[in-house]
């Protein structure tokens, strides 16, 4: 699946989620099922400035694709993570480099998030899309 059907899938997937209350739920649920990330990826490098709870992100580049694990310490936040390793984890640089994170407007979380999670929801997807920009 490239990143636009990925994307779409998501999109699909939360238009059958009711209110935005469920939505929530549905989110932290999301986060739940994530792997933990190891300890030893919670670092200051891997570390997401921009965010109000601790975010971090780690990069496997050592084949075709760049692979993602992230984590937060929030459990909505947790979710916005897995969603957004779901869109770019497992694809090559460039594609990520080039796809921009419609999923967002596409589930209306640019209205219904505070504006500190939105803001680290832009720290996120912005760290993520520099890093496949740097291995181009």
């Amino acid at each position: 699946m490239n990143l636009d059907e990925r994307q779409q899938a998501i999109i699909d997937e939360f238009s059958m989620v009711g209110d935005w209350m469920e939505r929530y739920q549905y989110l932290v649920q999301l986060g739940r099922m994530m792997d933990p990330l190891p300890e030893a990826d919670k670092t200051d490098v891997n570390l997401i400035r921009g965010c109000q709870s601790q975010v971090w992100v780690a990069v496997d580049d050592s084949g075709d694709d760049l692979k993602f694990r992230g984590g937060s310490d929030a459990a909505i936040v947790n979710g916005l993570v897995a969603l957004t390793l779901r869109v770019y984890s497992d694809a090559p640089a460039a594609e990520i480099a080039a796809t921009e994170p419609r999923f967002v407007e596409g589930i209306g979380l640019a209205e219904h998030l505070s504006p500190t999670r939105s803001n680290g929801l832009h720290s996120l997807l912005q760290r993520i899309r520099a890093e496949a920009a740097s291995r181009l």
